[in-house]
């Protein structure tokens, strides 16, 4: 049986774990696939997304649960910087669980909206919900869907709709594990890919990654072994999305057995900082933003200097998890939009590893049965304006 994060199949698959270090390890292959199929589908998109980008006050919506929402954390950040985006006056990322409980921030700014929905299995109950609020609430809305799963509900919604625009993330994509790794980078990768393209910075991510996953995980397993209890993840900008995504797959991958949070590098002074001790694991993603960096810089000497956390790991455009970046006169340094894709699998691989040490089933991390793949028992109650 194959080999996946350096562990024999076999012993994988005796707990209970395989699944998920298989989609950890397909991710970078998934990524080209995902490109590949929105460059095949790109004069479709142009052509669907022409008449919206148009508008002068267009807004653009990113809208996803749980993991999912990330996703728009990450590209909505990306998106505001200048030159990435034109024509539109409005990026923001609001969860679908979000917008589900509080329907009226949704209509409070009645604009030509874009909302992009973002879903592994397109079954979600607030992700369904809130493509019905959105019909309901604005006068023009229509809907870009990033789905895993074409059986889905939000799938099937494109169907006979000319408002409604699906486009399928790679088969792989659809992850059968409990957590989402490559379902998340496949939606990041093709968003990026829609609305902010870069071939060549896709690439380097990519080569970089598959270094990381077949190089790392000696250094990455001795992190994981050191059993803290805590993990706190900072990033700024659009790694702030990063950041979140890291802290949750800790989470569930350990089963809740790690307590884990996430920061801006400047926000976490102001009072969380209060919280580390002698079991608490410090990931700090830096920005290749020159200007954020410094900030960055500052913290990370701080933190050492005081050196009351039981280990800091520095994540950085030079190197991850002590892989270096791809070497290469012609290659610029990774942005951060394209770098997240390489802290994302260091983070994905460090989570993986610490529900090893722990033993815990990585494929079905809560055996209770509480928290399920696809949440459950959520009742949708009906929007009543006025």
């Amino acid at each position: 049986m194959d080999r996946y994060l350096d562990l024999d199949g076999s012993l994988l698959e005796s707990r209970h774990s395989l699944l998920t270090a298989r989609e950890i390890c397909q991710q970078p292959e998934v990524w080209r696939k995902a490109q590949a199929g929105i460059d095949a589908s790109r004069p479709r998109i142009n052509a669907w997304l022409a008449p919206s980008l148009a508008a002068p006050d267009l807004r653009i919506l990113f809208c996803g649960a749980g993991t999912s929402s990330f996703i728009g954390d990450t590209v909505a950040a990306w998106m505001r910087r200048p030159n990435l985006t034109s024509g539109a006056c409005n990026i923001a990322s609001v969860s679908t669980t979000e917008l589900t409980a509080d329907p009226a921030q949704l209509s409070a700014h009645d604009a030509p909206t874009i909302m992009v929905s973002l879903a592994r299995s397109g079954d979600s109950p607030e992700s369904t919900a809130c493509l019905d609020l959105a019909d309901q609430l604005l006068t023009n809305c229509r809907h870009l869907i990033l789905t895993c799963n074409g059986e889905g509900r939000l799938a099937r919604e494109a169907q006979n709709r000319d408002d409604v625009l699906c486009l399928m993330m790679p088969e792989e994509s659809l992850d059968s594990s409990f957590a989402m790794t490559s379902s998340y980078t496949a939606m990041l990768v093709s968003c990026l890919a829609i609305f902010t393209p870069d071939a060549s910075q896709l690439e380097q991510a990519v080569q970089w990654s598959q270094r990381l996953l077949q190089q790392g995980n000696a250094a990455i397993a001795s992190v994981a072994q050191r059993g803290f209890g805590r993990l706190v993840v900072l990033g700024a900008g659009c790694l702030l999305g990063t950041a979140r995504e890291a802290a949750l797959k800790c989470v569930e991958l350990s089963s809740g057995k790690v307590v884990a949070t996430h920061y801006t590098p400047m926000g976490f002074r102001h009072g969380p900082k209060m919280i580390l001790d002698d079991p608490t694991l410090v990931v700090h993603m830096r920005s290749s933003n020159p200007h954020t960096r410094l900030y960055d810089r500052d913290l990370l000497a701080e933190l050492r200097q005081e050196g009351r956390t039981g280990a800091i790991v520095e994540l950085n455009s030079a190197s991850v998890g002590g892989i270096v970046a791809p070497a290469g006169e012609d290659a610029p340094p990774l942005d951060d939009a394209w770098l997240s894709l390489v802290y994302t699998v260091y983070c994905h691989m460090l989570a993986f590893h610490t529900a090893m040490a722990l033993g815990v089933w990585a494929d079905a991390p809560c055996t209770s049965g509480e928290v399920n793949r696809v949440v459950r028992n959520v009742t949708i109650y009906p929007f009543r304006t006025g």
